[in-house]
Parts: structure tokens; sequence; C-alpha cells
């Protein structure tokens, strides 16, 4: 099988941080080829460069033979390379037909006049060569759901028809249901000849899926293996340089709660999306819900919180009597929500790390005349960092320059350092590595103990299987089921519902 590409010396820089040193890497003609590494390792800056979004400052790559050194992603996509970022990278203000064609719009172009009709019967073609799910082509990318822009990041990819698809941290961001066809895909574009490389934390999936897999540490290659040689434990240990203890889920085997209940939830309607939920929550649960795409459980995090437009129902926390009717009652009452865009929705992604951690808690902060003191805002992010062991260099670091594992520890752990009632985790391990979902999971194991209840929605069955007491599954907006943690609690029995 030969070479498609060859990456030689490949060094990148940001600063002083060293993001890739020395890299050589080859992809061979239809693989699929995994990248394997904790949060910081280099994965994403690798595969970037080939894709044209950063310019290399080191090393040589070689594409068919040539040299190969893109500008720009547009370059890359001449050179039918194709990529879907980890995080989103849709155009939010343009409706999803046009994104398909973004930086491509000259070829439905005649005389300075664009084709509208033509983009998007093109797009929906894309869409449907490839059995992606739909997703509507006339509506804003900002309204949308992030599997959809996941979704619709495919479509783009694959609307170049790519030699070469990269793929960042996609099957995080989808359903069961999607993550199958996402695979499926993977099969035929492989039998075609493609070349697909994959960065993806659930190491069982890259095990199942690749052909060959390269393991970074600190920037630099550390291994090259076939996947028939190798297990998660040995990933995980050429990963961290030392061996990975690998139970990371909860080991009690039954629920675990009080019988006191601190949120009920009656007859909650979310138009077309949610249909007449009602549930309990105790204190010191962690209720799960789990379903297929559209089946609405991201949208039973907002209806929670107070933040779903139409919400119809009753959701009251139990001390006090309170009906949460939006975000403002909801945080003044000690509840907190975790949404699954993290950098879109929950982040200010662009200030520091001291604002983000502040952000939550500044009513408590309040001096006299509500006066922020910096020294006190300092000493608070400090905590947090400590707290919750974020790796920064210090706290006016910009949140764009973390990693996604410590971005993800300073968005929950500016929630844990308030006094809790409620606190509603979506997908709370998406696009972290191994090691920092183990410490997400401990510290809900931890914070479990002291009597926080818990909401946790999410899209890996593993992860509800693994933390839930007990679990609520959905399909198409309604309640089809419920799990009692130690009661024919398997994967089987879920997707039996699901379905």
């Amino acid at each position: 099988m030969d070479n498609i590409l060859e990456v030689r010396g490949l060094c990148k820089y940001f600063g002083s941080t060293i993001a890739n040193k020395d890299v050589d890497f080859e992809l061979r003609r239809g693989e699929v080829h995994g990248l394997a590494g904790e949060n910081g390792s280099g994965k994403s800056t690798l595969l970037q460069q080939i894709a044209g979004i950063y310019h290399k400052d080191e090393g040589v790559m070689r594409l068919n033979g040539k040299e190969y050194d893109p500008k720009n992603p547009i370059e890359a996509r001449k050179n039918k390379i194709g990529i879907v970022v980890q995080e989103l990278g849709v155009l939010n203000t343009l409706p999803a037909g046009i994104n398909v064609f973004a930086g491509n719009w000259k070829k439905f172009s005649r005389f300075g006049i664009v084709n509208m009709k033509k983009m998007y019967w093109q797009a929906e073609e894309i869409f449907e060569k490839y059995g992606l799910m739909k997703v509507s082509l006339t509506a804003d990318c900002e309204m949308m759901q992030i599997e959809s822009r996941k979704m619709l990041e495919l479509a783009r990819a694959l609307a170049d028809d790519p030699d070469i698809l990269i793929l960042d941290e996609v099957t995080q961001s989808l359903s069961q249901n999607n993550r199958e066809m996402l695979y499926r895909l993977i099969e035929r574009l492989k039998k075609e000849g493609k070349t697909i490389v994959t960065i993806t934390h659930d190491l069982e999936e890259m095990l199942e899926i690749c052909d060959r897999i390269t393991v970074l540490r600190d920037g630099e290659v550390i291994e090259t293996r076939t996947s028939d040689t190798l297990n998660t434990d040995e990933i995980k240990r050429l990963m961290v340089g030392r061996e990975v203890n690998s139970a990371y889920y909860r080991e009690d085997q039954y629920a675990d709660y009080e019988d006191e209940v601190v949120l009920e939830v009656k007859h909650v309607n979310v138009p077309n999306v949610v249909h007449d939920i009602s549930f309990e929550l105790h204190k010191g649960e962690i209720l799960g819900f789990c379903g297929l795409s559209d089946s609405g459980i991201h949208e039973i995090g907002t209806a929670v919180y107070g933040l779903s437009d139409g919400r119809t129902g009753e959701v009251v926390l139990k001390s006090g009597n309170v009906s949460i009717k939006n975000e403002i009652i909801a945080n003044a009452n000690g509840m907190a929500y975790v949404p699954k865009d993290r950098d879109g929705s929950a982040l200010m992604i662009k200030d520091s790390i001291l604002n983000n951690f502040v952000l939550p808690s500044t009513n408590e902060l309040q001096g006299k005349g509500m006066y922020l003191k910096p020294a006190k805002l300092k000493e608070f992010a400090g905590k947090g960092i400590e707290e919750f062991q974020v790796k920064c260099q210090g706290p006016n670091q910009k949140m764009q320059d973390l990693s996604g594992g410590n971005k993800q520890k300073v968005n929950l752990g500016r929630w844990l350092l308030k006094d809790l009632n409620v606190l509603v985790l979506d997908c709370p391990t998406r696009g972290v590595d191994v090691s920092v979902k183990a410490y997400i999971y401990h510290v809900m194991s931890e914070v479990k103990k002291k009597g926080l209840s818990m909401i946790l929605i999410s899209d890996e069955l593993p992860e509800v299987l693994g933390m839930a007491d007990r679990l609520i599954v959905m399909k198409d907006g309604y309640s089809k089921g419920e799990f009692l943690r130690g009661e024919n609690f398997t994967q089987e029995a879920l997707i039996e519902v699901m379905v």
C-alpha cells in the first residue's frame, strides 16, 4: 500500500509553546488512520497544518510524491484534502446550504449573480449521496443544534470529493445512530480508496475502525502501530508514558441516592421537540438521559434550566417550592447548566480564565456598592485553577489558548465553586481525553457523595451506564423507558428501547 502523504521533520510553534516537534508521519491510500494522545499532545495541530489552517514552521510535506505546502484551507481543498474540525467551523449567520460551499461560491456565480437554487440543490445532493442526517438547508446555522452543524461540516468536507478526509473529534458530537452512519460512511470511503484520518478519545472506537494508530505525546510521535497489535490500556500507556488504571466509571453496581426529592418536573413540553415529560430528581442522584438524534435529550437540559422558548409545564425546586421559569431564577436558586457546545454556548472563549471562573459567582463576590475587587476575583480564580487542576499560564490567559480538557475543567469547575443543589450536565466529556474524562467522573462521584443532584445527558451509552443511578430513554421527544442501576443496565437493553 503506497503513501498518499508523507510528513518529515514537521515543527510548529505558538510563541514559546512547541505544539509539534520533528514529526514524521505517513498516510497510506485506502486506510483509516487514528491519532491518539492527551489533550494538548499536538494531534489537532498536526492535522490542521495538513489541512492548511496552520502553516508549518519547519519540515516538509509531500502529497502524491510532490512537495505540498498549503497556505490556507481553500488551497488544501483544491488538493483534495477535507477536514471537519473539533470545534464548530460554520458561519453562524448564513443558511446551512450556503455553508456547504463556503469558500467555493464562485462555481455558482455568473456575471456576479449567484444561483442560489442550484447551490441548495447541490447541497441536498451531497447529503443524499453520502447518507447524512438531513438538516434544514435554509435555516441559519446559529439556530441549529451541534449535531446538525457537525453534519453540515461533514457535507462541506465531502463536497470536493476529498482523497484525504480528516475527522477531528466528530463522533463525540453525534448520537448513536449518527455514529453508526459515520462508521458506514468511513467504510464506504475506504473501499473507494480514500484515506481517512480520525482523532477520537473513544479508544474502543479507534481500535474498531482504524487500520493503524499513531500516538503523540507532548507534540512528538511516540509510535505508529497496526490496531491489531494494540489494546486500550496499551494506547493509554503510550499516551501518558505510564500505566493507567482502566477503571474510571463508578465501581458500585446499584443505585445510591436519598429519598428526598430536590427537583420535580411535571408535564414539560417544548414545541416540536419534547412532549409531556415528567420525572423527579433525588438528593445525591445522577439521573441519566439518552436517546438517538432528535430524541429530545438535549432539549431536556435547556427546558429544566429555563432556557427553552415556549416551554410549558412545571419545573419546581422543592426547597422553597421555587418555580424555574428562566435561567436567572435557576442560577439564583442553586442550579447550574453545562451545555454540550462548550465554546459556543458556555464559555467566553476570547476572554480570560479569570473572567470565566468569576462570571457565575459575581453576586456572591460583590462588595459594597456592587463593587468587584480585582484581588478578590484573582484569588477566586486562582482557587478554581488549583482545585480543578487547570493547566495554564495563569488566570489572565485566554480561554481559547487552552486544550479542550482544560477548557472543560474551567467550564465545570466554575459552577462547582458555588453552593449548588442541581447540576445539569450535557455531554460533559465531549472532546476531552481519557485522563480528563476520568477526572470529570471522579469529580462527579465526589460531589454526588456530598449530596449534589445531577442530570446527566449524553450521546455516549457507556458514559450514562457507567455513571447514572437511574436512566430515562427518550425517542421522538417522548420518555420511552426507565432503567434503575443494577437492573438490566446494558447497552443492548437501552438500544432496544431507543430504536
